[in-house]
């Protein structure tokens, strides 16, 4: 058995990989201490030398998965989401680039990698994402209309809410997601403009109602038809191997059959 195959074998092995995301979720807490004046005056050393070693893990796990794959380290998503994330951790902080020193806490979303669970997660998510964009692009339509409507009808008696067509579209936003948009907002207007709720009532139908949920129904038939696909993966796969198993005593009893004559 070669280097590769040796490699490959143990970042393949679930203990491997719980180990890996014990370490992930260790570095999230050293992180979270490292913002704590007194623990880091406490404990400042031990933790800056902790996170190191976490990183190194990190660096040595990209090396083994590295040597184990080859080239085809960088076709698969995950890989390159994890080199990222690790790489940007090597980076100096100092001088200008002291900014990516806040950016370590991305070593964090790795869990996400080693995580099968939130993995489909984050695929369903990104499938759903083309789905998305025509929603958005409705919602971008509704709310320009909208921002245009209330800017012409209340612009002159609220304008610190309805002053331009940003203010308006800020303002449709902020009721659009329910947040003191009654005794805010609408019931102020109201009081001025009886009527108000001719526009309010249906946009709040319309966006918060219909749209929004419209985008969470496309969220959960991306998850679920990721979480289809993965267990055809796992169904072919097993099918492969059972077949596979299934030529090989055939390739035996011939044998077999063959040296008895």
């Amino acid at each position: 058995m070669g280097l590769a195959q040796r490699l490959h074998d143990i970042t393949e092995n679930p203990t491997f990989g719980r180990f890996i995301t014990g370490v992930i979720i260790f570095n999230a807490i050293l992180l979270g201490m490292e913002t704590s004046p007194t623990l880091m005056e406490a404990a400042g050393p031990l933790i800056v030398v902790l996170d190191s070693l976490c990183l190194t893990i990190f660096v040595a796990e990209i090396a083994m998965k590295l040597v184990a794959t080859g080239r085809r380290f960088f076709t698969n998503g995950w890989n390159l989401f994890d080199f990222i994330v690790v790489g940007i951790a090597l980076i100096p902080s100092a001088g200008g680039l002291s900014v990516l020193r806040a950016l370590r806490i991305l070593r964090v979303l790795r869990v996400i990698s080693v995580a099968p669970r939130l993995r489909r997660v984050v695929e369903g998510f990104i499938s759903a994402l083309p789905g998305m964009a025509s929603v958005f692009l409705l919602m971008a339509i509704l709310f320009y209309i909208g921002a245009v409507i209330s800017t012409k009808l209340f612009s002159g008696t609220f304008p610190d809410w309805f002053g331009d067509l940003g203010l308006s579209a800020y303002t449709l936003f902020q009721i659009m997601t329910l947040e003191s948009w009654s005794m805010g907002i609408v019931r102020p207007v109201m009081e001025v403009y009886p009527y108000a709720w001719v526009f309010f009532v249906p946009f709040i139908m319309v966006t918060t109602f219909a749209v929004v949920n419209l985008l969470v129904g496309l969220i959960v038939n991306s998850m679920q038809d990721a979480h289809h696909a993965e267990d055809e993966v796992k169904t072919d796969a097993y099918r492969d191997e059972v077949l596979e198993r299934l030529e090989s005593i055939e390739r035996r009893l011939l044998e077999q059959s063959n040296s008895k004559k």
